[in-house]
Order: C-alpha cells, then structure tokens, then sequence
C-alpha cells in the first residue's frame, strides 16, 4: 500500500496563496495531523491543510532529495507542479484515504 511509502508533498491553504512542501513515511496519518492542526509551526499558522501534490519514492533518502530540491526551487516551479499534476487544485486527502 503507498500509504506507507516515503512521499514528498505540497500543501497549499484554502485560498492557494500560500505552498508548504513536507516529507513524511505515512501520508495519510500526516494529512490528518495538519488538518486537526496537530502540527505547530507553519502549517497551523497559515492553515496549509489541501493536499495538492504528492510524489511516491522508493525510499527515504530520495525522497528527502526530492523534497529538498523542492524547497529550494521558486515558488512558480511549484505552482507548474501542481498545475500539471492536479489542474483544479482539489484536495486529494480524500482520495487517498478510500484506499
């Protein structure tokens, strides 16, 4: 089950005007936490909870690669990301958890 793979991810807030890029071994746990804002910090400032992105990896350490090459990167390359990877910007929490 992917759920449980390293992900690379992208939140953004209802608005789209502010992008979080996270790391985690367990998307859906992870989602969950920044939606009952159970993770301080960033996300529960600017109330980054849609899941817009995400990037399955094989293991960790691409994956923390990947993510910080992400952040790294700008702000519109992020955007073109999420664009072509999820056009409408839905939250696709939900899809992954019918799984």
């Amino acid at each position: 089950m992917f759920m449980k793979n390293p992900m690379v991810y992208i939140l953004a807030n209802k608005l789209k005007t502010t992008l979080y890029t996270g790391v985690t071994s367990n998307i859906t746990k992870r989602i969950f936490q920044h939606k009952n804002k159970f993770c301080e910090g960033f996300t529960t400032r600017y109330n980054c909870d849609q899941l817009v992105y995400y990037e399955i990896f094989d293991d960790m350490t691409n994956a923390i690669k990947r993510e910080k090459q992400l952040k790294g990167g700008s702000r519109q390359r992020k955007i073109d990301l999420i664009n072509n990877f999820n056009p409408d910007w839905k939250d696709l929490y939900s899809e992954l958890c019918r799984f």
